[in-house]
């Protein structure tokens, strides 16, 4: 049971993780009118996927060496306040300076990616620092509302621009922006838990657990490129290259993806099963699921591979963090930094790579020739090839959790 002393600690870190889902789900939705409005390219488009994860990463790395010197109740009382600084900034930059949009798109993701990073880092270790009689089932309810954030933010807002049009998308910024300041408030008056910062002195002498936690940095990043690939491209996918409207895009992409990624998690939540099981399936069928994408020329059939990644890529973030918890028991925040800067890494190269892919195939003569022959206009067929090449990250990752399975048990047999 969780001590009645750290219930508003409990709500405040899911309301954070339901909250942050804002500043990650809200910018890909907008990839299309940035590119439209103001003559975005998508490859500057997937740079700022690439400023978001880069700023996180930067943060986690500070944490993963400085952990000790900060003050971890006023970070995170402050955290969703950034989120909304960010926001703001995103949203009025370029109305009142538009021949500067992408200059204020860059200030504000940089902004709010610092709190998203401060949240990777605080929020995972605040909650297994929790007494719990179910650490693993508190972790994947977590991270599964971060799914249940994206849906939210993503029929809101579908319906939003729907009504008002994407030219007034500033005004759907602004009302995100707003949202965060509860969570501020709870964390504010909440109790942490003393024990937040782990026993990092206990574990960080042996060469066993730098390899181990290097194995899990490795499955994390190949885990977070393999999810947000797909989480920052769907929508546009869909609406682009399968010819289906924004509206149907948005909601039957990445609302689905969202669904089915929350699902994922809140099954095992309820479940537990064998987490390198899960993981070794998680990234095989992601790794399908892009191929398929990729491949298939029937539109549908496409869209349901892109959907169902998100429950195939369901637990890999957080499982990697629930097997880094089992192997190596209280290991203390500078180790879920470190996770997170790899998962932030992963997150940060994959989307990067798919939009310049699909920029330098559509702009090749060789693309317009295949294209035609596919019946696939230049941009179409460079998103589809982005799709094979980011398939090679859970790819990787299936050979990476065969190699952690069978490290672990060997590490297991020596210990005994």
């Amino acid at each position: 049971m969780i001590s009645k002393s750290f219930k508003g600690a409990k709500i405040a870190c899911y309301s954070s993780y339901f909250t942050m889902s804002a500043a990650f789900a809200l910018s890909p939705l907008l990839f299309g009118a940035f590119h439209e409005i103001y003559g975005i390219s998508y490859t500057l488009l997937g740079t700022l996927v690439l400023l978001n994860f880069s700023t996180q990463l930067t943060i986690d790395l500070i944490f993963t060496f400085f952990s000790k010197h900060f003050n971890i109740k006023l970070t995170v009382t402050a955290m969703p306040l950034i989120t909304g600084t960010g926001l703001l900034i995103f949203a009025l930059v370029p109305t009142l300076f538009p021949q500067l949009a992408y200059l204020g798109l860059v200030v504000g993701t940089v902004i709010f990616s610092v709190s998203a990073g401060l949240s990777e880092v605080l929020i995972s270790p605040i909650v297994a620092a929790i007494p719990s009689k179910n650490p693993e089932k508190e972790m994947s309810l977590l991270h599964s509302l971060y799914a249940w954030g994206v849906i939210t933010v993503v029929i809101i807002s579908s319906i939003f621009l729907k009504i008002f049009g994407t030219e007034n998308w500033m005004w759907l910024t602004l009302f995100w922006a707003a949202a965060p300041i509860i969570t501020s408030l709870i964390f504010h008056l909440s109790t942490l838990p003393d024990n937040v910062m782990g026993e990092n002195a206990k574990q960080g002498g042996r060469k066993s657990t730098y390899f181990g936690l290097a194995l899990c940095t490795l499955c994390i990043f190949l885990g977070g490129a393999s999810e947000n690939a797909m989480t920052n491209w769907i929508s546009v996918y869909i609406e682009n290259s399968l010819n289906i409207p924004k509206v149907l895009g948005d909601v039957l992409g990445m609302a689905l993806f969202a669904l089915l990624l929350g699902t994922g998690r809140i099954i095992y939540s309820k479940y537990s099963f064998n987490i390198i099981k899960v993981l070794f399936l998680g990234m095989l069928g992601a790794t399908l699921c892009y191929l398929t994408a990729g491949l298939s020329p029937l539109p549908v059939v496409s869209m349901i591979a892109c959907v169902l990644t998100g429950l195939c890529t369901s637990m890999l973030w957080p499982g990697t963090l629930i097997l880094m918890e089992e192997k190596f028991p209280h290991i203390g925040v500078a180790a879920y930094a470190l996770m997170a800067a790899g998962g932030d890494c992963g997150s940060s190269v994959a989307p990067q790579l798919l939009g310049a892919i699909t920029d330098a195939v559509s702009a090749s003569s060789w693309a317009k020739t295949l294209g035609a022959t596919l019946s696939l206009s230049g941009e179409q067929l460079g998103m589809k090839v982005g799709m094979l090449v980011a398939a090679l990250f859970p790819l990787m990752g299936v050979i990476t959790v065969l190699y952690m399975k069978s490290y672990f048990k060997n590490k297991k047999r020596l210990e005994d």
